[in-house]
């Protein structure tokens, strides 16, 4: 798991690579990264299946906030991003949510 960010200062904004290993998707058909950044909709930011098995995908995220987020595989299983800025305590009370700064 790893997150890669790319400041455009010029915009204002910076460009996030969420990548998750094939380890961890276990051959997974549909990883998506679900945040409040796209109001945590399970469907509106699929990752692709790269050639290595790696799943990744890469948003515009306007700098100077935090977001809360979770990578959901399968439609069944969630997982946090241990290379997260921080993990918080999510709203269920079992779990945590990672968290990206930019």
């Amino acid at each position: 798991m790893s997150i890669l960010k790319h400041y455009l200062s010029d915009k204002g904004v910076c460009r996030v690579k969420f990548m998750l290993p094939h380890e961890v998707a276990n051959s997974s058909n549909k990883v998506y990264v679900v945040g409040e950044f796209n109001n945590w909709d399970q469907e509106k930011t699929p990752m692709r299946n790269g050639k290595n098995g790696n799943h990744s995908v890469t948003v515009e995220l306007p700098v100077g906030k935090e977001y809360q987020f979770r990578y959901l595989i399968d439609d069944t299983r969630w997982e946090n991003e241990k290379d997260a800025d921080k993990q918080v305590p999510s709203p269920y009370y079992d779990s945590q949510n990672s968290v990206i700064v930019i």
